[in-house]
């Protein structure tokens, strides 16, 4: 009774630690190649903060950069209203390369990133965890170089979406900002 009481416990932890760790990292991860600009395409989340902004939601632009103890100092720079805004986030390095940590000092939500798949010069995939007492979601960002990206990317972005359970409605490709692009946005 105790063996079989010990091995469903076993599987039980073997199947969240599995389901932690679904998400994919990319191979041979080269954190000093992610650094630099990039453009947020695709955002695809199961949040309720997106449900209720996403029609408001459009393009901005992410600089990189490595700090002196190997994290990423990760600052976005988007357009709200009339205005550009920025944030600011510290990903903290974690063990396995391509994985980051981040507690959001605002809401104390806890954020684990994937650096999912990127060829470094093109696009970013980066599927992101998000843990609060209130729940759990799921984020998925697609970057680029540039402000615009091929279909094939689009839909790898869409496919991958929908892999980690989100829905169409989910999912969106971001329009261009306007005006604010002329301001360095």
């Amino acid at each position: 009774m105790q063996a079989t009481l010990l091995s469903i416990l076993g599987l039980a932890l073997l199947g969240t630690l599995h389901s932690q760790d679904s998400i994919p990292v990319q191979a041979d991860f080269q954190q000093d190649k992610l650094t630099g600009r990039w453009y947020s395409i695709g955002l695809a989340s199961n949040s309720n903060w997106f449900k209720e902004k996403k029609h408001l939601m459009k393009m901005c632009t992410t600089i990189i950069s490595t700090t002196a103890e190997g994290n990423l100092e990760v600052t976005s720079t988007y357009p709200k209203g009339d205005q550009c805004m920025t944030k600011n986030s510290l990903y903290t390095k974690t063990e396995q390369p391509g994985r980051f940590s981040y507690t959001s000092p605002r809401w104390g939500s806890k954020h684990n990133i994937h650096v999912v798949e990127t060829n470094y010069e093109e696009y970013a995939l980066v599927a992101t965890q998000i843990s609060k007492s209130t729940g759990s979601s799921t984020m998925v960002l697609l970057y680029s170089r540039t402000k615009e990206l091929g279909p094939e990317r689009l839909e790898m972005f869409t496919q991958f979406s929908r892999e980690q359970g989100l829905t169409d409605d989910e999912i969106l490709i971001l329009p261009q900002t306007g005006e604010a692009e002329s301001t360095g946005m």
